[in-house]
């Protein structure tokens, strides 16, 4: 099975993992409203299951995985979106309980959420680029 097929399905359970989190946390906690939970497995489906099926189709047509930089955008990405994605759970939860956190400890979060988008934005350029320059060789190479 191929390497994103399997980080795919990774994602996907995730996805669902935390879905069923929010319901029964938000559910067990007596929160109607939304909270940043609500978005968290939109984001992991998307952002994780779908990128990496959608990856996986590029990959069988242009074997982008030998291209200089594809290591660098896998390590980006997958440590990118999971800084993001715990932010959002910290959040979440810290949002269902009613915590009263400090000024401090918001703008903490708020910088590490940047550092995960910061993260995510360097794989995406990178991947861009690859592919890019995947689909210039595979021109080449069919003509």
């Amino acid at each position: 099975m191929n390497k994103y097929i399997k980080i795919a399905i990774y994602y996907a359970v995730l996805g669902l993992i935390s879905g069923v989190f929010y319901r029964e946390f938000t559910k067990f906690n007596g929160v109607d409203g939304g909270t940043s939970l609500a978005y968290l497995h939109v984001h992991i489906l998307t952002l994780g299951m779908f990128f990496f099926m959608i990856l996986s189709l590029f990959e069988s047509k242009l074997n982008m995985s030998n291209f200089k930089g594809f290591k660098l955008f896998n390590i980006t990405y997958n440590l990118g979106l999971h800084i993001t994605l715990g932010v959002f759970i910290v959040r979440g939860v810290t949002e269902v309980l009613g915590s009263n956190y400090s000024r401090a400890f918001d703008k903490s979060i708020s910088g590490i959420a940047g550092i995960g988008h910061i993260l995510l934005a360097t794989g995406i350029i990178t991947i861009l680029i690859i592919l890019n320059k995947s689909s210039k060789k595979l021109e080449v190479y069919n003509q």
